[in-house]
Protein backbone atom coordinates (compact mmCIF):
# COMPACT_ATOMS: atom_id res chain seq x y z
CA UNK A 1 0.00 0.00 0.00
CA UNK A 2 1.23 3.58 -0.61
CA UNK A 3 2.27 5.65 2.04
CA UNK A 4 -0.06 8.33 3.18
CA UNK A 5 1.02 11.82 2.23
CA UNK A 6 2.01 12.96 5.74
CA UNK A 7 4.34 10.01 5.77
CA UNK A 8 6.14 10.92 2.42
CA UNK A 9 9.83 12.22 2.58
CA UNK A 10 10.20 15.76 1.81
CA UNK A 11 12.99 17.32 -0.66
CA UNK A 12 14.90 20.29 0.25
CA UNK A 13 17.12 21.76 -2.41
CA UNK A 14 20.24 23.78 -0.99
CA UNK A 15 23.67 24.66 -2.93
CA UNK A 16 26.63 23.06 -1.02
CA UNK A 17 30.64 24.01 -1.70
CA UNK A 18 32.93 21.64 -1.87
CA UNK A 19 36.97 21.26 -2.50
CA UNK A 20 37.64 19.58 -5.87
CA UNK A 21 40.71 18.51 -7.07
CA UNK A 22 40.97 19.10 -11.02
CA UNK A 23 44.30 18.70 -12.40
CA UNK A 24 47.70 17.69 -10.62
CA UNK A 25 48.29 20.46 -7.93
CA UNK A 26 44.82 22.45 -9.02
CA UNK A 27 42.68 23.12 -5.68
CA UNK A 28 39.37 24.78 -6.76
CA UNK A 29 35.78 25.38 -4.27
CA UNK A 30 33.00 24.46 -6.59
CA UNK A 31 29.11 24.87 -5.92
CA UNK A 32 27.11 21.73 -5.95
CA UNK A 33 23.49 21.02 -6.01
CA UNK A 34 22.44 19.12 -2.64
CA UNK A 35 19.29 17.10 -2.16
CA UNK A 36 17.86 16.12 1.21
CA UNK A 37 14.91 13.86 1.85
CA UNK A 38 14.25 14.47 5.29
CA UNK A 39 13.14 11.94 7.15
CA UNK A 40 9.82 10.01 6.68
CA UNK A 41 7.24 9.01 8.79
CA UNK A 42 9.30 6.85 12.05
CA UNK A 43 12.55 7.39 10.34
CA UNK A 44 12.50 10.95 12.05
CA UNK A 45 12.59 8.74 15.90
CA UNK A 46 15.29 6.33 14.91
CA UNK A 47 18.61 6.03 13.62
CA UNK A 48 17.41 5.44 9.84
CA UNK A 49 17.13 7.93 7.13
CA UNK A 50 19.07 10.65 6.06
CA UNK A 51 21.17 13.39 7.75
CA UNK A 52 22.09 16.84 7.17
CA UNK A 53 25.28 17.60 8.13
CA UNK A 54 26.76 21.79 8.59
CA UNK A 55 30.91 21.43 8.74
CA UNK A 56 32.33 22.77 11.24
CA UNK A 57 35.81 21.37 11.01
CA UNK A 58 37.61 19.21 8.65
CA UNK A 59 41.42 18.17 8.48
CA UNK A 60 43.96 17.64 5.73
CA UNK A 61 45.78 14.37 6.24
CA UNK A 62 49.03 15.33 4.64
CA UNK A 63 50.07 11.77 3.06
CA UNK A 64 47.46 10.77 1.62
CA UNK A 65 46.22 13.62 0.11
CA UNK A 66 49.25 15.06 -1.08
CA UNK A 67 49.41 11.43 -3.17
CA UNK A 68 45.43 11.97 -4.14
CA UNK A 69 46.39 16.21 -5.09
CA UNK A 70 49.15 15.04 -7.25
CA UNK A 71 47.74 12.63 -9.17
CA UNK A 72 50.08 9.99 -7.60
CA UNK A 73 47.53 6.99 -6.87
CA UNK A 74 48.15 4.22 -9.37
CA UNK A 75 45.89 2.67 -11.74
CA UNK A 76 45.57 -0.63 -9.45
CA UNK A 77 44.63 1.54 -6.43
CA UNK A 78 41.81 3.59 -7.52
CA UNK A 79 39.14 1.59 -6.53
CA UNK A 80 40.67 0.20 -3.20
CA UNK A 81 41.41 4.23 -2.35
CA UNK A 82 38.07 5.87 -3.01
CA UNK A 83 36.53 7.56 0.49
CA UNK A 84 33.09 6.63 1.61
CA UNK A 85 31.71 9.62 -0.29
CA UNK A 86 34.06 10.73 -2.42
CA UNK A 87 32.93 12.45 -5.32
CA UNK A 88 34.39 11.92 -9.43
CA UNK A 89 36.94 9.47 -10.08
CA UNK A 90 40.70 9.08 -9.91
CA UNK A 91 42.89 11.23 -11.04
CA UNK A 92 41.16 13.73 -11.85
CA UNK A 93 38.44 15.65 -11.09
CA UNK A 94 38.10 14.16 -7.58
CA UNK A 95 36.50 15.36 -4.31
CA UNK A 96 38.96 14.18 -1.25
CA UNK A 97 39.26 13.84 2.14
CA UNK A 98 38.08 11.55 5.54
CA UNK A 99 38.42 13.80 8.43
CA UNK A 100 35.19 16.00 8.61
CA UNK A 101 33.36 16.89 11.98
CA UNK A 102 30.02 18.64 12.00
CA UNK A 103 26.92 19.04 13.05
CA UNK A 104 23.52 17.46 12.77
CA UNK A 105 20.85 20.46 11.64
CA UNK A 106 17.95 17.92 10.50
CA UNK A 107 17.35 13.93 10.72
CA UNK A 108 16.69 11.48 13.33
CA UNK A 109 15.98 12.72 16.51
CA UNK A 110 18.36 11.46 18.73
CA UNK A 111 21.26 13.15 16.03
CA UNK A 112 19.36 16.51 15.89
CA UNK A 113 21.93 19.00 16.77
CA UNK A 114 24.82 16.59 18.13
CA UNK A 115 28.38 16.95 16.90
CA UNK A 116 29.37 13.89 14.70
CA UNK A 117 32.79 12.94 12.84
CA UNK A 118 32.18 11.47 9.22
CA UNK A 119 34.70 9.99 6.86
CA UNK A 120 33.89 12.85 4.34
CA UNK A 121 35.19 15.16 1.49
CA UNK A 122 36.10 19.03 2.54
CA UNK A 123 32.59 20.64 2.18
CA UNK A 124 30.48 23.25 4.09
CA UNK A 125 27.05 21.17 4.35
CA UNK A 126 26.73 17.87 2.85
CA UNK A 127 23.54 14.80 2.98
CA UNK A 128 24.89 10.77 4.43
CA UNK A 129 22.75 8.39 5.80
CA UNK A 130 22.21 8.19 9.71
CA UNK A 131 24.65 5.62 10.34
CA UNK A 132 27.54 7.18 8.67
CA UNK A 133 27.67 9.92 11.72
CA UNK A 134 29.48 9.01 14.35
CA UNK A 135 28.41 10.97 17.95
CA UNK A 136 31.51 12.33 19.34
CA UNK A 137 31.91 11.61 22.86
CA UNK A 138 31.01 14.18 25.08
CA UNK A 139 34.70 14.89 26.59
CA UNK A 140 36.11 15.25 23.24
CA UNK A 141 36.48 18.60 21.50
CA UNK A 142 35.18 19.05 18.15
CA UNK A 143 38.55 20.83 17.16
CA UNK A 144 40.33 17.40 18.42
CA UNK A 145 38.06 15.38 16.28
CA UNK A 146 39.30 15.79 12.81
CA UNK A 147 42.51 13.79 14.05
CA UNK A 148 40.10 10.46 14.29
CA UNK A 149 40.86 8.90 10.82
CA UNK A 150 44.62 9.54 11.58
CA UNK A 151 43.70 7.94 15.38
CA UNK A 152 41.99 4.85 13.71
CA UNK A 153 45.07 4.41 11.39
CA UNK A 154 46.97 4.26 14.43
CA UNK A 155 44.94 1.56 16.56
CA UNK A 156 45.11 -0.60 13.30
CA UNK A 157 48.96 -0.22 13.22
CA UNK A 158 49.73 -1.06 17.13
CA UNK A 159 47.08 -4.10 15.80
CA UNK A 160 49.03 -5.22 13.51
CA UNK A 161 52.62 -4.56 14.86
CA UNK A 162 51.27 -7.00 18.14
CA UNK A 163 53.15 -4.94 20.42
CA UNK A 164 53.29 -6.46 24.08
CA UNK A 165 54.01 -5.26 27.42
CA UNK A 166 57.46 -4.47 28.06
CA UNK A 167 58.58 -4.08 24.40
CA UNK A 168 60.74 -2.21 23.09
CA UNK A 169 58.84 -0.36 20.19
CA UNK A 170 60.70 2.06 17.77
CA UNK A 171 58.43 4.11 15.42
CA UNK A 172 60.17 6.40 12.47
CA UNK A 173 57.98 9.25 11.30
CA UNK A 174 56.95 11.89 13.81
CA UNK A 175 53.88 12.71 11.42
CA UNK A 176 50.94 12.65 12.47
CA UNK A 177 50.09 9.23 12.49
CA UNK A 178 53.69 8.28 13.64
CA UNK A 179 52.71 10.38 16.67
CA UNK A 180 49.85 8.97 17.50
CA UNK A 181 51.06 5.16 16.93
CA UNK A 182 54.00 5.75 19.43
CA UNK A 183 51.64 7.52 21.82
CA UNK A 184 49.09 4.44 22.00
CA UNK A 185 52.58 1.96 22.22
CA UNK A 186 53.95 3.86 25.19
CA UNK A 187 50.05 3.42 26.77
CA UNK A 188 50.79 -0.18 26.95
CA UNK A 189 52.59 -1.71 30.06
CA UNK A 190 55.81 -1.59 30.75
CA UNK A 191 56.72 -0.57 26.76
CA UNK A 192 60.28 1.83 25.72
CA UNK A 193 59.05 3.94 22.60
CA UNK A 194 61.02 6.04 21.03
CA UNK A 195 60.02 7.93 17.80
CA UNK A 196 62.14 8.88 15.20
CA UNK A 197 62.43 11.45 12.72
CA UNK A 198 64.94 13.27 10.65
CA UNK A 199 63.91 16.67 11.82
CA UNK A 200 65.42 18.12 14.98
CA UNK A 201 62.06 20.16 15.52
CA UNK A 202 59.91 17.53 15.98
CA UNK A 203 61.41 16.28 18.73
CA UNK A 204 59.42 19.49 20.51
CA UNK A 205 56.08 17.31 19.16
CA UNK A 206 57.54 13.99 20.75
CA UNK A 207 58.26 16.14 24.27
CA UNK A 208 54.94 17.58 24.27
CA UNK A 209 53.17 14.10 23.78
CA UNK A 210 55.30 12.44 26.71
CA UNK A 211 57.68 10.69 24.36
CA UNK A 212 61.02 10.26 23.80
CA UNK A 213 62.76 11.09 20.29
CA UNK A 214 65.87 10.64 18.48
CA UNK A 215 67.40 11.22 15.02
CA UNK A 216 67.36 8.20 12.85
CA UNK A 217 70.96 8.37 12.94
CA UNK A 218 71.68 8.45 16.78
CA UNK A 219 69.95 5.32 17.58
CA UNK A 220 71.33 2.60 18.95
CA UNK A 221 70.65 -1.51 20.29
CA UNK A 222 67.76 -3.54 19.21
CA UNK A 223 63.72 -3.25 19.25
CA UNK A 224 61.80 -5.67 19.10
CA UNK A 225 59.08 -4.17 16.93
CA UNK A 226 60.15 -1.65 14.76
CA UNK A 227 57.23 0.70 12.93
CA UNK A 228 58.23 2.66 9.67
CA UNK A 229 55.39 5.68 9.27
CA UNK A 230 57.53 8.03 7.90
CA UNK A 231 56.78 7.33 3.65
CA UNK A 232 60.75 7.29 3.36
CA UNK A 233 62.08 3.59 2.13
CA UNK A 234 65.78 4.87 3.78
CA UNK A 235 63.89 4.72 6.96
CA UNK A 236 62.45 1.44 6.40
CA UNK A 237 66.33 0.08 5.89
CA UNK A 238 67.11 1.66 8.99
CA UNK A 239 64.20 0.14 10.53
CA UNK A 240 65.50 -3.32 9.54
CA UNK A 241 69.60 -2.45 10.70
CA UNK A 242 67.83 -1.99 14.46
CA UNK A 243 65.44 -4.84 14.38
CA UNK A 244 66.62 -7.25 16.87
CA UNK A 245 66.56 -11.62 16.07
CA UNK A 246 63.07 -12.38 14.79
CA UNK A 247 61.58 -9.15 15.61
CA UNK A 248 58.29 -7.59 13.83
CA UNK A 249 58.80 -5.07 11.38
CA UNK A 250 55.47 -3.11 10.26
CA UNK A 251 55.39 -0.73 6.98
CA UNK A 252 52.55 1.70 7.52
CA UNK A 253 53.48 3.96 4.92
CA UNK A 254 51.60 4.49 1.47
CA UNK A 255 53.75 4.68 -1.37
CA UNK A 256 51.62 5.65 -4.21
CA UNK A 257 53.11 5.55 -7.47
CA UNK A 258 56.48 5.13 -5.94
CA UNK A 259 58.78 2.31 -5.17
CA UNK A 260 61.17 1.57 -1.86
CA UNK A 261 64.24 -0.85 -2.23
CA UNK A 262 65.27 -2.92 0.82
CA UNK A 263 68.49 -4.46 2.27
CA UNK A 264 67.75 -7.86 2.40
CA UNK A 265 70.78 -9.44 1.92
CA UNK A 266 73.43 -9.67 5.43
CA UNK A 267 71.86 -10.81 8.73
CA UNK A 268 68.08 -10.39 6.99
CA UNK A 269 67.46 -14.28 7.07
CA UNK A 270 70.27 -15.22 9.29
CA UNK A 271 67.97 -13.07 12.30
CA UNK A 272 64.22 -14.12 10.65
CA UNK A 273 62.68 -10.90 10.81
CA UNK A 274 59.15 -10.42 9.88
CA UNK A 275 57.96 -7.18 7.76
CA UNK A 276 54.44 -6.73 7.50
CA UNK A 277 51.96 -4.12 6.16
CA UNK A 278 49.18 -1.84 7.69
CA UNK A 279 46.28 -0.48 5.83
CA UNK A 280 43.64 0.83 7.91
CA UNK A 281 41.26 -0.25 5.17
CA UNK A 282 41.03 -3.36 6.54
CA UNK A 283 40.90 -4.91 10.17
CA UNK A 284 43.68 -7.31 11.49
CA UNK A 285 42.20 -10.89 10.72
CA UNK A 286 42.98 -11.81 14.73
CA UNK A 287 40.60 -9.31 15.31
CA UNK A 288 38.25 -9.24 12.56
CA UNK A 289 35.30 -11.63 13.94
CA UNK A 290 34.75 -9.11 17.19
CA UNK A 291 35.58 -5.70 15.45
CA UNK A 292 33.99 -3.44 12.60
CA UNK A 293 34.75 -0.61 11.43
CA UNK A 294 32.32 1.42 13.03
CA UNK A 295 33.63 -0.03 16.57
CA UNK A 296 37.36 0.82 15.20
CA UNK A 297 36.10 4.64 14.90
CA UNK A 298 34.27 4.17 17.88
CA UNK A 299 37.46 3.62 19.63
CA UNK A 300 39.45 6.22 18.01
CA UNK A 301 36.96 8.91 19.19
CA UNK A 302 37.55 7.63 22.72
CA UNK A 303 41.52 7.87 22.58
CA UNK A 304 41.23 11.40 21.45
CA UNK A 305 40.26 12.46 25.07
CA UNK A 306 43.79 13.26 25.99
CA UNK A 307 44.76 16.91 25.45
CA UNK A 308 48.01 16.63 24.60
CA UNK A 309 47.28 15.65 21.27
CA UNK A 310 46.56 19.00 20.20
CA UNK A 311 50.04 19.84 19.56
CA UNK A 312 48.91 17.58 16.39
CA UNK A 313 47.48 20.45 15.27
CA UNK A 314 50.06 22.25 12.57
CA UNK A 315 48.07 25.30 11.41
CA UNK A 316 44.54 26.30 10.49
CA UNK A 317 42.95 28.01 7.36
CA UNK A 318 39.63 29.15 6.89
CA UNK A 319 37.03 26.99 4.39
CA UNK A 320 37.01 29.90 2.06
CA UNK A 321 40.90 30.27 1.36
CA UNK A 322 41.24 27.03 0.92
CA UNK A 323 41.47 25.94 -2.18
CA UNK A 324 44.59 28.65 -2.60
CA UNK A 325 45.88 27.29 0.59
CA UNK A 326 46.26 23.95 -0.26
CA UNK A 327 48.89 23.59 -2.46
CA UNK A 328 51.14 25.29 0.22
CA UNK A 329 49.52 23.29 3.10
CA UNK A 330 50.25 19.78 1.71
CA UNK A 331 53.83 20.57 -0.18
CA UNK A 332 54.90 22.18 3.89
CA UNK A 333 57.04 19.27 5.35
CA UNK A 334 56.06 20.96 8.69
CA UNK A 335 52.63 19.96 8.34
CA UNK A 336 50.80 18.11 11.08
CA UNK A 337 47.14 18.02 10.57
CA UNK A 338 45.75 21.65 9.15
CA UNK A 339 42.47 22.23 10.38
CA UNK A 340 39.55 23.90 8.33
CA UNK A 341 37.42 25.89 9.59
CA UNK A 342 33.60 26.84 8.03
CA UNK A 343 31.53 29.51 9.10
CA UNK A 344 28.11 29.10 11.07
CA UNK A 345 26.29 29.83 8.85
CA UNK A 346 26.26 31.37 5.04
Amino acid sequence: MDNPPDRLPRTDARIARALWFEAPGKAVLRQEPLTFDRPAGGEADCMRGPVLVRALYSGISRGTEATVFHGLVPDSEHERMRGPHMGGAFPFPVKYGYAMVGRVEEGPAPLLGRPVFVLHPHQDLFSVPAEAVVPLPPDLPPERAVLAANMETALNIVWDALIQPGDRVAVFGAGVVGALTARLAASIAGTEVLLIDRDLERASLAAALGLDFSLADHVEGEFDVVVNASGSGAALSRAIDLAGPEARLVEASWYGARSATLPLGGAFHSRRLAIVSSQVGSIPAHRRARWSFRRRLDKALQLLSDPRLDALISGESRFADLAADYPRIVEQAATLCHRITYPCDR
